[in-house]
């Protein structure tokens, strides 16, 4: 046997798991990331259920859906665990814990992030044996794994699974398109005109959004390429959308608020190619086998684009300082270096990237 890693890990299997707790409630991106860990917890325990601590969205993803998950449990919002969704109570914590160390879960990993607030919760289950990460402000589980910000999200999570005797099976997110998934991107969108392209200009984080004009560029010139293109948003994003649409000047589609998450997973599907800002539906569409062309913030781009290259070109943004007041923004993760790193600032760290970049990307995964 080799030296410890993420395929041989350091220790063994835990004996005699039945059920296993995995705590990760936040955003869709973030989720994706966990995916390889989940597929090494079920091979590694074949016969054991792997119990997905989420959101109500996890929830609403995994109702019938082939995967690692077996089964969802809502956590309620808690601070540092998740927020409460329009309409939703914000108690109910202490009920949980108890419902959960009912269950006398075996396993229980914390893959939500540094721990101060997620690892008394992972604690709190009762499992026999605890997992995760652990920054210096936080509480040690059983069995865990400093919390280092710049590396790559796939290989931490993995790194916290091989703590419990899962070696890695595979570094790919992958999500399964279900039928019904079908049936609905099918429903909304009928059948294509011609081959399909998504752009997804929006993020949460506006300092990761490239500029809307320039997606209406690349949309005018992948319309004339011959291709229909479609934008996607949420909600909240639809005055981005709406700003690409009329920039634009050509015939594309807006999709906002029209496609559950599954059904959105089916339409990047069919997709020939998915444009996005670094954000959850850029990983989604990875996941469920679109290529992509991602926009990313160079700090990002260590933490969240994925290593493949074959079906994939991250777009990198090097910019470090500020556009608005010139702080240099890599301090605040080195304390050692000149600067606090901080601004209040959400400005695009992104503008430097230019269409023809983007475009020359995409034509060379379209047409290969």
């Amino acid at each position: 046997m080799g030296p410890p890693g993420l395929l041989t890990p350091a220790v063994g299997r835990v004996p005699d798991v039945a059920r296993i707790a995995v705590l990760r409630a936040n955003a869709l991106g973030d989720f994706i990331f966990v995916l390889p860990a989940l597929e090494a917890l079920r091979a590694a325990y074949p016969a054991a259920e792997i119990v997905l601590l989420g959101a109500p969205w996890h929830a609403a993803l995994w109702r019938d859906r082939p995967g690692p998950v077996d089964r969802v449990l809502v956590v309620p919002p808690a601070p540092g665990i998740r927020a409460a969704t329009d309409g939703e109570a914000t108690a109910g914590i202490v009920d949980f814990l108890a419902d959960v160390r009912a269950e006398h879960f075996d396993l229980a990993l914390q893959l939500h992030g540094g721990g101060a607030n997620s690892n008394p919760l992972v604690a709190a289950l009762g499992a026999r044996v605890t997992a995760g990460l652990r920054a210096e402000d936080a509480p040690p589980l059983d069995r865990w794994l400093r919390y280092v910000y710049y590396q790559p999200e796939v290989i931490r999570y993995l790194e916290v699974a091989a703590l419990v005797g899962a070696p890695a099976t595979t570094i790919i997110p992958t999500l399964a398109v279900t039928d019904p998934d079908r049936a609905e991107a099918r429903r909304v969108l009928g059948a294509p005109e011609r081959p399909r392209v998504a752009l997804h200009p929006g993020a949460t984080d506006t300092r990761r959004r490239w500029p809307t004009d320039r997606f209406a560029g690349v949309a005018r010139v992948l319309h004339a390429d011959g291709y229909q293109v479609l934008v996607t948003g949420t909600p909240a994003e639809q005055d981005v959308v709406d700003e690409v649409v009329a920039a634009a000047g050509v015939p594309i589609r807006p999709l906002v608020g029209t496609l559950s998450l599954g059904g959105l997973a089916a339409c990047y599907a069919d997709c020939a190619l998915v444009i996005s800002n670094d954000t959850g539906p850029l990983h989604l569409a990875a996941a469920v086998g679109a290529p992509t062309v991602g926009i990313f913030w160079v700090g990002n781009l260590i933490t969240t684009a994925t290593a493949l290259r074959g079906r994939h070109r991250p777009i990198i943004s090097w910019t470090v300082h500020c556009p608005v007041c010139g702080v240099d923004c890599t301090p605040g993760i080195y304390p050692h270096r000149p600067g606090d790193g901080e601004c209040p600032h959400r400005d695009s760290f992104v503008t430097d990237v230019p269409v023809a970049e983007v475009l020359e990307a995409a034509r060379e995964l379209l047409f290969t």
